[in-house]
């Protein structure tokens, strides 16, 4: 055996090391995950070149990765019976840093037939490197498969590393670490095999943990053997045929990466190919979950490269108003950072987000269509997040607004229309898409609001999720057909103008009542109202009243300014005649600014305000009782 060669890192690794023990990764845990997959790289590398050559595989074709540890010895050992390095290789792949030899063979492979090509996952550079995480000494044992003799390769990531002749029975590498005293947790099974799960999990090659298990047959405990258990499962359900996958299994899968106690509303498998390939296995669920509106907004889809685990709900790969799509998604044409943990700003980023939303919208279009019952069921758990889509993204805007649905005068509570629907059955003569906010269904219902539209046969949507008004502020038309909120300016389709000699007959009230009642930029006759006597509206553009209370409870009342309330009198309203019977008689009465505060206390109670001094109004209440009771 000959000796030793000590020699220099090509960089410099002491301050490269020092970025990548502290800085590159966010859990220690990740040195694992790293060396498994490379030891899969060099089990690819094999099988391919076995092709040619299937001697390199002779008297070993079984291909794994085994993990061991020692307690005393303080070491943990992952080793592969894989393609090996040679001492040049090891001197040019673990002596430089961030240089892949994925990567150079991948290169070599570029012109090499598609079907035939290896699935790599290394295309990182200082995978190996993490070691160093959690171990002060590393050595690597490596035979080529078609070399007779072993090398040694040694180093503490120091600026140094040694490199020497050995023995090994076979081929592969093994990579031995020297662990630190505060990583001796990586020795315990349970700590392997949970790594190893969240990890490696769908690796094809199977991960072995040798460990001490009692005799079969034997009486004491202990008499025991050294076995190997494989702790991945190897199934990567989102490679597979989907007619091949069962229900059982697609509701084992999602309950595994959901948390879900329930299986999953929808199924959606997904499959790219050509320039860029990727696979995905995407669920829709059928409940929200306690926790899904706490906290901040976060979703995303588990990322796997070539079955290797790498983020847990990546964000990147899917827009936060598809938050509730759970799944996973496979590529090795993922552009990542060196440490794998974030996603770069990229095209094919792009590409893959772009095709996963389209697959998911595809279904939900199919679902509405084919099974109404079903998406309105889909659509009562998760509709209020699909509508953030509107408001958010303009790409895909008219699409998701194609897939709202809404409660509406022409509906009952269990019935809903979508803005399709709504415009095939629109009136004769309306020429826009009315709708009403609130946080009532049944004082939606009853809103003061509806009573001239609804005298022409025009149908209103009623809204009352938190983010309708946003997301129709962003749509703004649909079809062609604007978007008008019923509670805004004049409305002039609910009637006919007010006629000028009635205008007359109530200027000297209607100018009364604006410089009696504060907060009121305008005091008008109505032509939206027909069984109500008053009601209070906003001019175009302004925050509605049910807006000013949306932001008022989310603690930000003074983002949104406060509009000028108009006050719209009905002039056929016995109650409105009344108080101008009363004022043509006598305008200094107090019972007429009394009435008229009693009816502009009705319309803050029919917009779903409340009252700045409910004590205020009763006291004009018990005054007008009084007055009344004398007369």
């Amino acid at each position: 055996m000959s000796e030793a060669k000590t020699l220099e890192f090509r960089t410099e690794l002491k301050q490269l090391l020092d970025i990548i023990i502290h800085s590159l990764y966010s859990e220690r845990e990740v040195f694992l995950r790293e060396l498994i997959s490379n030891a899969a790289d060099a089990l690819d590398k094999l099988r391919f070149e076995a092709i040619a050559r299937p001697d390199l595989v002779r008297g070993d074709p079984d291909y794994q990765i085994v993990l061991r540890s020692d307690q005393e010895a303080r070491t943990l050992t992952i080793s592969d019976n894989g393609i090996g390095m040679t001492e040049e290789g090891v001197i040019e792949d673990l002596g430089t840093i961030a240089r892949s030899g994925t990567r150079a063979f991948l290169e070599a492979l570029r012109e090499a037939d598609a079907a035939d090509r290896p699935a790599l996952i290394g295309q990182f550079g200082v995978g190996f490197y993490s070691a160093f995480m959690v171990a002060d000494e590393v050595t690597v044992l490596t035979r080529h498969a078609a070399a007779e003799t072993a090398v040694r390769w040694t180093s503490s990531g120091d600026g140094q590393f040694q490199v020497q002749e050995a023995t090994k029975e076979g081929r592969g590498t093994e990579i031995t670490l020297h662990l630190k005293e505060d990583a001796t947790e990586f020795l315990e099974e349970w700590r392997l095999r949970q790594i190893v799960k969240k990890y490696s999990d769908f690796l094809e090659h199977p991960v072995l943990l040798e460990v001490e298990r009692k005799k079969e047959g034997a009486e004491d405990d202990s008499e025991t053997e050294t076995v190997r258990e494989r702790v991945n499962s190897g199934k990567a359900l989102w490679l597979r045929n989907p007619d091949e996958i069962t229900e059982e299994e697609h509701e084992e899968f999602y309950k595994s990466i959901s948390h879900d106690f329930q299986g999953p509303a929808r199924t959606i498998p997904y499959s790219a190919e050509g320039t860029l390939e990727y696979r995905a296995m995407m669920y829709l669920p059928q409940k929200k979950p306690f926790d899904f509106y706490w906290g901040e907004p976060k979703g995303g889809l588990q990322l796997y490269v070539q079955r290797v685990f790498v983020l847990d709900q990546c964000e990147d790969l899917m827009p936060l108003w598809l938050r509730f799509v759970k799944g996973v998604v496979d590529s090795s044409d993922l552009p990542l950072n060196i440490s794998r943990e974030m996603l770069q700003d990229s095209r094919v980023v792009r590409q893959i987000r772009k095709g996963l939303v389209n697959r998911v919208l595809k279904e939900l279009e199919e679902m509405i269509e084919k099974d109404r019952d079903a998406y309105q069921r889909f659509f009562e758990e998760f509709g209020a997040v699909l509508k953030e889509g509107v408001a958010q993204d303009a790409e895909h805007r008219e699409r998701i607004a194609r897939l709202l649905t809404f409660r509406s005068t022409r509906t009952d509570d269990d019935e809903t229309v979508t803005l399709g629907e709504y415009v095939e059955r629109m009136a004769d003569g309306q020429e826009k898409i009315y709708y009403l906010a609130g946080e009532n269904l049944a004082a939606l219902r009853s809103s003061p609001y509806l009573e001239g539209l609804q005298e022409k046969g025009f149908e209103v949507l009623l809204l009352t999720d938190t983010v309708d008004e946003f997301a129709f502020q962003s749509l703004r038309e649909f079809e062609g057909k604007p978007l008008q909120a019923i509670d805004h300016g004049d409305l002039e389709d609910a009637g006919e103008e007010v006629e000028k000699e009635k205008q007359e007959q109530f200027e000297g009230l209607l100018t009364f009542l604006r410089t009696a009642i504060d907060g009121l930029k305008e005091v008008r006759l109505s032509r939206r109202l027909r069984e109500s006597a008053a009601c209070l509206v906003v001019d175009e553009g302004a925050a509605s009243a049910n807006m000013e209370r949306l932001f008022a409870a989310m603690g930000r009342a003074g983002e949104i300014p406060t509009a000028d309330r108009i006050l719209e009198l009905n002039a056929d309203h016995p109650a409105v005649q009344a108080m101008q019977k009363l004022y043509d008689t006598d305008p200094k009465d107090q019972r007429v600014e009394d009435y008229g505060r009693l009816l502009y206390d009705q319309a803050v109670l029919a917009e779903g305000s409340k009252l700045k001094d409910p004590a205020d109004l009763a006291r004009r209440i018990n005054r007008l009782i009084e007055k009344t009771a004398e007369a």
